[in-house]
């Protein structure tokens, strides 16, 4: 049977059809809003015309946010729908794709609608790296993103690593969206961002983590809406480089001061959280770079980590270049490149579901 998986982010469509035979076909549909897509409709349209007459046997979807659930997969039936978007709130930027997605296929497909949820792999989070320093009683606690990722990628790393993926390892999921996360025999430990996907590292239209003052300026100075707008499409890497780009990738072919300050910021960022989690954790055996930027922006790469020397991490220069899985120097720590792929880890999702007869709450 084939399985349509379904990955709707911040300004990027993915999908994926996996069929019987192992088949996979992939379809990108990348700047939302920027240009011949004006919006995740239009995304899901073109989607919806590539697919022709395939129908799948059950669509997975990409949940950014799932609140208090711990599940990594649920069933989406009308009373699941209904629970999703009571969250809307925690994950603004996302969750109106990920639920139109679900919505256009639930009438497009009379087959089981999963929802896979990226929050689920941080349910591992001991109570440092869950709590705020707010009264519980609020009700308000930090989750983390990217989870789906960093499940793919922790599979992948004993592979590659052998017993020291057991170890320290750090993930840098560098995107338009963007966090770290700890691993420590390979279950998330810690991660950057927290109560919702604004926060962490500075990303390409959001601040990341900010003093609590600023935003209570902010909250004096702006109504509601347009203080949701600056925090989600207006800070980040657009608001360093003075207007001129959210996305590194023009960043980083730019000759403007502002966009090497951008580029510069954002790299230093990246090791402050690198080394903030050495120091919790005692040190750092491993690290690994997925996601857009992550994946493909060497310059990124070789920014972030030749101040790391001192850890022991060190870049093989030409490896870097090629974006080669080992990018270390042979007798530095390991820094690998593993690309991401959420697709897979939700295929394997529905399956589970399907093939066990879980299709239901849990």
């Amino acid at each position: 049977m084939s399985i349509l998986v379904v990955n709707s982010g911040s300004s990027s469509l993915k999908a994926s059809l996996f069929t019987a035979g192992g088949g996979r076909r992939d379809f990108r549909f990348e700047h939302i809003g920027q240009g011949r897509l004006p919006d995740h409709r239009a995304a899901f349209a073109a989607l919806m015309r590539e697919l022709g007459a395939e129908t799948p046997a059950a669509v997975g979807h990409r949940l950014v946010h799932g609140g208090e659930i711990t599940a990594a997969a649920r069933l989406i039936d009308d009373t699941e729908r209904t629970r999703l978007e009571s969250v809307v709130a925690l994950a603004p930027l996302h969750l109106p794709g990920n639920l139109l997605g679900v919505d256009l296929c639930r009438e497009r497909f009379d087959v089981p609608q999963i929802a896979c949820f990226d929050t689920a792999f941080h349910a591992t989070l001991p109570d440092f790296s869950r709590r705020l320093p707010i009264p519980q009683s609020l009700g308000l606690r930090r989750y983390g993103f990217h989870g789906l990722n960093y499940a793919h990628v922790a599979r992948q790393l004993p592979g590659l690593l052998g017993d020291a993926a057991h170890g320290r390892v750090v993930v840098a999921h560098l995107g338009n969206g963007a966090s770290l996360c700890l691993l420590e025999n390979l279950q998330s430990v810690d991660t950057s961002m927290g109560y919702t996907p604004a926060g962490g590292i500075p990303m390409g239209t959001r601040s990341g983590d900010l003093d609590p003052g600023v935003m209570l300026e902010l909250a004096r100075r702006l109504g509601d809406d347009e203080l949701g707008d600056l925090v989600y499409r207006r800070m980040g890497l657009l608001a360093l480089s003075d207007g001129e780009s959210s996305d590194m990738a023009q960043l980083l072919v730019s000759t403007t001061p502002a966009a090497r300050f951008a580029v510069d910021y954002f790299s230093r960022q990246v090791r402050a959280t690198i080394g903030a989690y050495a120091a919790k954790a005692g040190g750092v055996d491993a690290l690994v770079f997925s996601g857009g930027i992550g994946e493909h922006a060497a310059q990124v790469r070789a920014a972030i980590c030749e101040p790391l020397g001192f850890m022991g991490f060190r870049l093989d220069h030409e490896a870097n270049l090629r974006h080669d899985t080992w990018l270390n120097e042979r007798t530095a720590k390991p820094v690998l490149r593993i690309p991401a792929d959420e697709e897979s880890m939700i295929h394997g999702l529905v399956l589970g579901m399907l093939g066990e007869g879980q299709a239901g709450h849990d």
